[in-house]
């Protein structure tokens, strides 16, 4: 009994029940979080600084200061045997490591909180700015590779014409033309806008050119016995059969789109997420800096999830799959 329930755990190619899903699905996110809480909330783990709860006789010692521990015994050894009032402390991490606490927080205050300076953006304005470069930047990489790619994977003379050049183009980092972005487009959206292109655009015809491929021979060779001419092949046939695919194409290629956004938002303008992160980092506010972070997550999965809703309410016959 106990090696078929050890089977079950462990069986190739065979979907767990789904309340094991579930529990894995919980641990998956529940155990780094238990790590960062023994880190945060147990000094014997890991507390390398101590935190001056009393600055005592020290004069450059000031309430909430962070301080290496070696530092903190030396000035509390010497204070002591010159007969003063020693500091006091609690042990604490250092400051780049808030507890989750605290970052949970500061999704609320991270939000009410102004800006520091009159020039800053509200944190809900920096999203709004990071959100519109991503939709805009992937929805015109999209507007000119899927058709590509498509044609690609139908015709191999657009196959052969275009395929060799962007083998070569996707292997150049886009933000190496992020220089060249701001001398052509100059230092508002549109450079952002450009990075994520580059950094999508050739991705993508090659995954929709791979793609199209994989439409059944026999439907295509179905179609041309009935009389079918190039034009009703592809409208048809092939871009009918590659949609449910193509759809989870665009899931995993605007994750793409989002690991640029940071490297975009480095250049050209003061505006987007990166830029309250950069800002909040500066101020030492490390538990927005985690909070914005994380939404980043959020607004990444959750769109993920709608897409993945989506493609089931389009695709139905799809449901077997996974989608």
């Amino acid at each position: 009994m106990s090696s078929m329930a050890h089977s079950s755990w462990f069986s190739v190619r065979q979907p767990l029940a789904p309340r094991r899903r579930f529990v894995l699905s919980v641990m998956s996110f529940g155990i780094p979080l238990l790590i960062w809480c023994l880190v945060s909330y147990v000094p014997a783990v890991w507390h390398p600084m101590i935190k001056i709860t009393d600055p005592g006789s020290v004069s450059y010692f000031s309430d909430g200061m962070l301080l290496n521990k070696d530092l903190f015994y030396k000035e509390q050894d010497r204070l002591e045997k010159e007969g003063k009032a020693p500091p006091q402390g609690i042990p604490a991490n250092p400051v780049y490591l808030p507890t989750p606490g605290a970052v949970a927080a500061a999704f609320y205050t991270a939000f009410t909180t102004p800006p520091q300076r009159r020039d800053e953006k509200w944190l809900y304005q920096s999203l709004g700015d990071s959100i519109s470069v991503i939709f805009l930047g992937f929805l015109i990489s999209s507007l000119i590779a899927i058709p590509l790619g498509i044609l690609a994977g139908t015709f191999d003379l657009f196959s052969r014409l275009t395929e060799p050049f962007v083998e070569f183009f996707r292997y150049l980092p886009a933000p190496a033309f992020g220089a060249l972005a701001v001398a052509i487009l100059g230092i508002n959206e549109a450079p952002k806008i450009a990075i994520i292109v580059i950094g999508t655009f050739f991705q993508q015809v090659l995954v929709v050119a791979n793609t199209t491929r994989k439409i059944d021979t026999s439907l295509l060779e179905a179609a041309m016995t009935l009389g079918a001419n190039r034009l009703q092949l592809l409208f048809r046939v092939v871009i009918p059969g590659m949609l449910p695919d193509l759809f989870r194409d665009v899931r995993v290629l605007l994750g793409w789109a989002w690991t640029y956004l940071i490297v975009a938002e480095m250049i050209g303008a003061s505006s987007g997420i990166t830029w309250f992160i950069t800002q909040q980092a500066r101020y030492k506010n490390f538990e927005n800096v985690y909070a914005a972070i994380m939404m980043i997550g959020f607004i990444g999965i959750t769109t993920d999830l709608l897409l993945a809703w989506l493609s089931r309410r389009i695709f139905p016959w799809q449901r077997g799959a996974k989608a």
